[in-house]
């Protein structure tokens, strides 16, 4: 691990500073309001950094509860009350702005515990083990290609070497120009790689990010493999809440902004905005009003286009916005969650996290019970498990309970022993609200300033000059629209920092 390190930051494989901060006022020197629309990871983030400098901000969020898709709420349960969620997500060490945020509320990050091991489960094939790779690249490149069972060298000497070099030369204006109008299915059938190894190592990639390769951007593929594997000095290791989501994170978060001054609204859903002459009002469902000089929209597609799509003003102050809305707005297709509540568990070898290849359905497993108090205890308790079955890009227009059945199944073909286990609860969701990556997106995709004054952008689908993705991406949009706010009003920004911007060969193409 220590050698990986060493090499990786002599070929330059470390944090970079994107945006230094600072360049003003630890507080703005004169009032200033702002309104964050979306109370999820971006919206938050935005307004951690805006309530610490002395901005008066409110945020909107339109559920019961904090979080878009971090989010946890309770449900009832036959025996008592659990705390569920919108799915396992895994912090990787390299989200270096949303950590940051998070060290307001724990700056040691007591609450975020290692995942330990990181296998792909096949049904045809033997199960990939990610996790113990080197940290940095080279090195957890070479490991992996010399250990995996998936590529051999003969394997090697029957790729096309070509297709193959803008995985390693990730460049954020050559490989969107090149690639973008590509589909990454057609990138890997350009590789020419074993199906074995296209399945375990690049597929399970590709649906991590909500989208099918075939309607995913090549270049899109690219900027994350090299975002998770080839730019970042932290390797594929990752952590994860010993809390859930609600009590570990937005509690906290939420106390933190209202001791610096903001108000946090759940309840609150956005229906309109409306220029006004000193900035925008944002109404409210319930019929509020909010003045504010600033607002920062830090919703998801579909909800970023309905807003505009409602605020008739925005056709005139912001015409380049409300023209991409459109496109902007379709999603990416339905992802489905599940929580099972069991009355045994599977193997005590079996991994807290694993990926799954290859399946109709389900793309990962969670074994919630090895991972947070809570389910821990109501697993002691009722001897029993709690599991969670995830399918990242699923059919459309099947029923939550239908994919729940359809992913149950596909675990007994993975692991045996879990058919035998009965049901005491689920809690089955299906939902289509994360940004589609699609062909060609790259050129309209919108960024954080819009074109109209005090108007900002903030979420995973939003467009960054330096690579990010998932929650680092919502984090690091949030604090890029904070500073947009604070440099008006003389306010010090908040430093942004990222992984190695290009690739390894990228210089040398």
């Amino acid at each position: 691990m220590a050698l990986s390190r060493v090499v990786g930051r002599l070929l330059g494989v470390r944090p970079r500073v994107v945006d230094p901060g600072g360049g003003g006022a630890d507080r703005v020197p004169h009032p200033v309001r702002a309104v964050v629309v979306g109370g999820g990871i971006a919206g938050m983030s935005a307004a951690v950094v805006l309530a610490e400098r002395g901005v008066d901000v409110t945020v909107l969020e339109a559920a019961p509860t904090l979080g878009g898709r971090l989010a946890a709420w309770p449900e009832s349960l036959a025996d008592g009350v659990q705390q569920v969620e919108h799915g396992f997500h895994a912090f990787f060490r390299q989200y270096y702005n949303w950590r940051a945020i998070l060290r307001r509320i724990d700056p040691d990050l007591g609450f975020l515990r290692p995942v330990p091991g990181y296998p792909v489960l096949s049904a045809r094939w033997p199960a990939e083990e990610f996790g113990d790779l080197p940290a940095a690249p080279p090195l957890n490149l070479l490991t992996l290609l010399l250990r995996s069972p998936s590529l051999r060298l003969r394997d090697l000497r029957g790729m096309d070497r070509d297709a193959a070099l803008p995985l390693l030369s990730y460049d954020p204006v050559r490989t969107y120009a090149a690639l973008d109008d590509t589909t990454a299915d057609d990138l890997l059938d350009s590789l020419r790689l074993p199906d074995r190894a296209r399945a375990m190592l690049f597929e399970v990639f590709s649906h991590s990010f909500f989208n099918h390769e075939a309607e995913m951007s090549a270049a899109e593929m690219v900027a994350q493999f090299h975002f998770y594997l080839l730019g970042n000095g932290e390797g594929l290791a990752f952590d994860a809440p010993d809390e859930d989501h609600g009590t570990a994170i937005w509690g906290p978060l939420a106390r933190h902004v209202e001791r610096h001054g903001g108000r946090v609204t759940t309840g609150a859903t956005a229906t309109a905005l409306h220029r006004r002459d000193d900035g925008w009002r944002v109404r409210t469902a319930d019929g509020g009003e909010h003045d504010a000089r600033h607002v920062v929209l830090a919703l998801d597609p579909p909800a970023l286009a309905a807003l505009v799509g409602a605020s008739p003003d925005l056709a005139e102050h912001a015409p380049r916005l409300a023209a991409r809305m459109p496109e902007f707005g379709r999603p990416g297709p339905p992802y489905a969650v599940a929580r099972y509540w069991f009355d045994g568990d599977v193997r005590p070898d079996r991994a807290v996290f694993s990926g799954v290849s290859r399946q109709p359905t389900l793309d990962s497993v969670t074994l919630y019970h090895r991972l947070e108090r809570e389910p821990r205890r109501w697993a002691e308790r009722a001897g029993g498990s709690v599991i969670e079955l995830h399918a990242y890009a699923c059919e459309p227009g099947v029923s939550a309970a239908e994919l729940a059945e359809r992913m149950r199944a596909e675990l007994a073909t993975l692991w045996p022993e879990s058919a035998a286990l009965t049901v005491r609860e689920l809690r089955a969701r299906v939902a289509a609200q994360a940004p589609a990556f699609t062909p060609g997106s790259h050129a309209w995709r919108p960024g954080v300033p819009t074109d109209a004054d005090g108007l900002w952008l903030a979420g995973d689908g939003i467009a960054t000059d330096f690579p990010s993705a998932l929650m680092e991406r919502a984090a690091a949009t949030g604090i890029i629209a904070a500073n947009h706010v604070l440099r008006t009003c003389g306010g010090a920004a908040e430093p942004v920092r990222s992984i190695r911007p290009r690739g390894l060969l990228a210089r040398r193409r």
